[in-house]
């Protein structure tokens, strides 16, 4: 006979056996909607800077939306929904390394900006808005930069942006435990999608850059928006290669010409932001002329509270900045 321990101990196995085969069946329950939802609705533009993923959706003049970290095509057309329901014509690309962009040899802002001219040229777009979201902003600032009579406006959420910090501190700020992720929820789509139902308050403050007691107390809106944020960066895989560049880029941004740029500007940002944007995005508007800041004391990096808000700005500082050209 099996002594009680030896029972014990095969009881245990077999119930952690069906545990881990539950787990599996539901994220592979979760994970092919994702890979789903990337498959379609995009295009490829074979551009003289090459191939770039991209989606179009609404009518009017056109807006391009360079996404963040963690992001795609898929990404900025949520971003962008709001002002495709304005009135603008949104264009979400995939950025280097994100989807079937593929990631080339030189993947810095400026190349990317020069990838951004060359997917209007594709699409036989002259001019346009340029909404650049958190890693999006580095690019989106040299587009207006490189290009500033294509630029139409310039609109910057949550930027990744040079600021003078004391003791060469970097400009942007690495919220507690993200690196962590990056070698390891961020290596693999069961990793992540494990760690964002395990460890929920870690992925809000470490991949969201917002503080969890912020989402605490916010509307149940609110909360469904930043869980479905959070479950869209899956898969994580064909997204790494963009990520890691980005956190190459974004960790020592320069400061640019600023003074030098002409397109109508608005930054956005929250105090709280754990990305530190905040003080980036004041510091651009303080030197681009006649810029627009925003900044709310709460919010964190992901605007909790303040979305359709800053939504609103941005589409009415749109329509107003193309009827004064």
């Amino acid at each position: 006979m099996r002594s009680p321990r030896r029972t014990a101990l095969i009881i245990a196995g077999i119930v952690a056996g069906v545990f881990l085969l539950l787990t599996y069946a539901r994220y592979r329950r979760d994970i092919g909607p994702a890979f789903k939802r990337i498959s379609t609705g995009s295009q490829i533009a074979r551009s003289r800077c090459g191939p770039i993923e991209y989606a179009v959706t609404g009518e009017g003049p056109p807006v391009l939306v360079v996404h963040g970290a963690g992001g795609g095509f898929d990404q900025g057309l949520e971003l962008g929904d709001s002002l495709a329901r304005a009135g603008f014509r949104v264009i979400a690309m995939s950025r280097f390394g994100y989807l079937r962009t593929p990631l080339p040899a030189n993947a810095t802002a400026p190349a990317q900006a020069d990838a951004h001219a060359c997917l209007l040229d594709a699409l036989n777009i002259k001019q346009a808005a340029v909404l650049g979201v958190s890693a999006g902003g580095p690019s989106a600032l040299q587009f207006a930069l490189r290009f500033p009579d294509r630029t139409t406006a310039l609109v910057l959420l949550v930027p990744a942006a040079y600021t003078p910090r004391p003791n060469q501190e970097p400009p942007m700020r690495t919220p507690r435990g993200t690196m962590f992720l990056f070698d390891t929820a961020l290596r693999s789509d069961f990793l992540f999608w494990a760690g964002g139902k395990l460890a929920h308050d870690t992925f809000i403050r470490s991949i969201l850059g917002t503080p969890p007691e912020v989402v605490a107390s916010a509307s149940a809106e609110e909360k469904a928006r930043l869980q479905m944020f959070l479950e869209h960066i899956l898969p994580i895989s064909p997204r790494r290669e963009g990520l890691l560049n980005d956190a190459v880029v974004t960790s020592s941004l320069p400061r640019y010409e600023l003074e030098k740029f002409t397109a109508p500007t608005l930054a956005i940002s929250t105090a709280d932001d754990l990305y530190g944007t905040f003080d980036g995005a004041r510091y651009t508007a303080e030197h681009v002329p006649h810029a627009r800041f925003i900044g709310y004391p709460r919010g964190g990096h992901m605007l909790v509270g303040r979305n359709a808000e800053a939504a609103s700005e941005i589409a009415a500082f749109l329509k107003v900045s193309l009827l004064q050209r």
